[in-house]
């Protein structure tokens, strides 16, 4: 059956209408645009929780001229929301100093005028679903799900100390290094440092040297002049000189053979290079970003990689955790991906049950978000009904919904102990609302009141607490 599209709620705080009335006509029957003509409004009408994204002219002319400290006073009142709103700031303004100055009081994104109304509605489109999602994750557990640093997600204190340094490096020349396993998402982690950071105009190119022969891997890098060799029959440029002004992410750094490494270690001293078949100069105006899943402390002991290079690349590094250790932030993840992947593959699919939800969390994910991804994806192309339930997943994760060996003694043992756990995995995922758990059950509010009393469950508040920090009972 076809779903009426979301409204998405715009408000426009500008002193004229006549943008509204405009962006109105361009955007379409789906978007709502409201308009204030004054910061002091715009806060205001924050408060009302009717609005999605903020629109705010940085700066107008004239005696009603915004200044900083209302700018900041909106941005502010918008981030503390339950669920943050984004703002987006519209500028005249194209030069570097006012974009670093804009991100950094915290807008969400900005544009140069005159807009490009395609880019500003896939902006509008992406903050929409991080809005909706929070919104429901809030309803649902108590928290918002989705930070402001380019969609990761993740409220453990493990990765709210990631945000932090993400945060505090993005601002910064240095090269960085991220470390962890596989599927960690150190490409997303290297991507929201660029966007965040005074390059984030510019190209951000990613590669890893493990996907190329040795003999490629230089003229990927550093690009060649015509006739360098065979078949060079015009010039090209490498990934640096393409990246120039931006950032270059070069995932597994730990796979570069010594010779490269090398290389690479005069154009982070010298910060220039040469294309192969020339012996001019080209500079690399470019911020380096490596990852590894790798012990490079140990390689350098071992000689297999640079010394000086490792110090180099490790100036400031970043440790991300694998998703076993962040089992908590599983049920947002599963929640966003299900989102995503219902919207992708338009199917009308928009929540997870508690069993599901049980054989995530305690499923050990060796390939980490990345598996965790393919898992909802899969589960929700196999999915028949309006939620992800335990016969949508893998075989290999069936085994986990049972959230502890049943007791030995008799039936009605076993029995009661079945309820009690199916139950608490209800109040779980709900975080204590007896109402929603019950429907969750298919059993009626006060059938669930008397199971609770009978089988010593703890009230609304315990179970909260349990959900929102994955504690087990």
């Amino acid at each position: 059956m076809e779903t009426r599209p979301h409204i998405k709620r715009l408000l426009v705080v500008d002193p004229s209408e006549a943008f509204s009335i405009m962006l109105g006509k361009i955007l379409g029957a789906n978007y709502a645009i409201g308009h204030v003509p004054t910061i002091g409004q715009g806060i205001s009408r924050l408060g009302l929780g009717d609005i999605d994204l903020v629109l705010l002219t940085w700066e107008w002319p004239g005696p009603s001229a915004s200044t900083t400290e209302e700018r900041e006073e909106l941005l502010k009142a918008a981030a503390e929301l339950s669920v943050p709103i984004p703002v987006v700031a519209l500028t005249g303004d194209a030069r570097r100093e006012t974009a670093m100055e804009i991100i950094k009081q915290g807008a969400y994104d900005f544009f140069v005028q005159p807009l490009d109304v395609l880019e500003l509605k896939l902006v509008i489109d992406h903050a929409f679903r991080m809005v909706s999602l929070g919104r429901d994750l809030v309803e649902a557990r108590g928290l918002a799900s989705i930070t402001h640093l380019g969609g990761l997600i993740g409220n453990s204190k493990t990765m709210q100390r990631v945000y932090d340094l993400v945060s505090k490096v993005a601002g910064v020349a240095t090269t960085v290094l991220l470390r962890g396993e596989s599927g960690t998402g150190k490409e997303v982690i290297a991507r929201s440092i660029h966007r965040l950071s005074p390059r984030s105009a510019k190209a951000f190119m990613a590669f890893s040297p493990s996907a190329l022969p040795e003999t490629l891997l230089e003229d990927e890098l550093f690009g060649h002049e015509k006739g360098a060799f065979t078949g060079a029959v015009q010039s090209r440029r490498g990934r640096f000189e393409e990246a120039q002004g931006g950032t270059v992410f070069m995932d597994e750094i730990g796979d570069l053979s010594l010779p490269m490494q090398s290389k690479l270690l005069r154009v982070l001293q010298e910060r220039c290079f040469e294309r192969l078949g020339s012996s001019t100069p080209v500079q690399a105006d470019i911020r380096l970003i490596c990852a590894t899943n790798r012990d490079l402390e140990k390689m350098v002991q071992e000689g297999t990689f640079r010394q000086d290079l490792y110090f180099r690349i490790s100036v400031f590094r970043i440790d991300l955790p694998a998703l076993r250790d962040r089992r908590d932030d599983i049920p947002l993840l599963a929640e966003y991906f299900c989102r995503h992947f219902a919207d992708l593959h338009k199917k009308d699919v928009h929540g997870l049950t508690p069993g599901f939800v049980s054989a995530l969390v305690r499923h050990d994910w060796p390939g980490n978000v990345r598996e965790l991804q393919n898992v909802i994806e899969r589960s929700l192309i196999l999915s028949d009904g309006p939620q992800l339930a335990v016969q949508d997943l893998p075989p290999e994760f069936k085994t986990l919904v049972v959230s502890a060996p049943l007791p030995s003694g008799s039936f009605h043992d076993a029995l009661r102990h079945f309820k009690r756990e199916m139950i608490m995995g209800a109040l779980r995922v709900t975080s204590g609302n007896r109402l929603k758990a019950a429907r969750e059950l298919q059993i009626s509010r006060s059938y669930l009141h008397r199971l609770l009393k009978q089988l010593d469950i703890p009230d609304e508040e315990a179970v909260a607490e349990q959900a929102l920090w994955g504690v087990k009972t």
